[in-house]
């Protein structure tokens, strides 16, 4: 039976396309200069995922072993196609600065992967929920990358959020640091792959911490049992 908290938790923390599972590094590492940048990524990314997943859920059946792969690919591929055709649509603005990233998430692995991994052996709803949670993951990677940069990198936080996101996006534009000149290393590749090296090792700490605490409370619920039993 489909666990959807479960679910949940592997998206968004346990298996993060980009903390847990080290995917989609490429595009990760090359739009994060700013949060703006990250988010609108993270969304196209998230908008396709939730399809794919959906769409080969419901053919699962229908779609034979030998040739699922390629069946998968050029689902995802028209899918993207439709992201991509929108988002210069009505993002024009950020369709230009995101350029050839968004037609490469044919090429993510994270979404291929879960295509065949989940939505080919579960449900519609459970296989939609698993895109969503997976792109919600992956879209607070890119957003807590690209915000560490930024800050960081030219005290602003979600600059021109408004141009490229939308006029409803327009109070995410904030300058944190006023007067700041700014640390070009940061929002230049090197940067990213140093903010990123440093964001994996604070997850790894997290997460010992939280599976030390979780052996510890073992005892204690072992000798509240043998308590209530005596």
């Amino acid at each position: 039976m489909t666990s959807y908290g479960q679910i949940t938790r592997d998206g968004l923390w346990d298996k993060n396309v980009v903390f847990g599972q080290m995917l989609a590094l490429c595009p990760t590492l090359a739009v994060t200069s700013t949060a703006t940048n990250g988010l609108g990524m993270g969304l196209a990314t998230m908008a396709v995922l939730v399809a794919s997943n959906a769409v080969v859920s419901s053919f699962r059946r229908i779609i034979t072993a030998e040739i699922r792969i390629a069946v998968f690919v050029l689902l995802i591929a028209g899918i993207v196609t439709l992201v991509d055709m929108a988002m210069n649509a009505w993002l024009h603005e950020l369709h230009k600065v995101l350029g050839l990233f968004i037609p490469l998430i044919v090429t993510n692995c994270a979404i291929l992967g879960r295509a065949e991994a989940f939505a080919s052996r579960n449900n519609v709803l459970a296989s939609a929920t698993d895109g969503l949670m997976m792109g919600a993951g992956f879209t607070f990677a890119l957003v807590i990358l690209g915000a560490v940069r930024e800050i960081l990198g030219s005290g602003t936080l979600f600059a021109h959020a408004e141009a490229l996101l939308g006029n409803s996006f327009a109070f995410l534009d904030t300058t944190v640091i006023p007067d700041y000149k700014g640390f070009l290393l940061l929002i230049l590749p090197p940067g990213g792959f140093m903010v990123l090296g440093f964001l994996l090792a604070g997850k790894r700490i997290l997460d010992a911490r939280l599976q030390r605490k979780a052996v510890e409370s073992i005892p204690d619920v072992e000798s509240a049992c043998a308590t209530g039993h005596a």
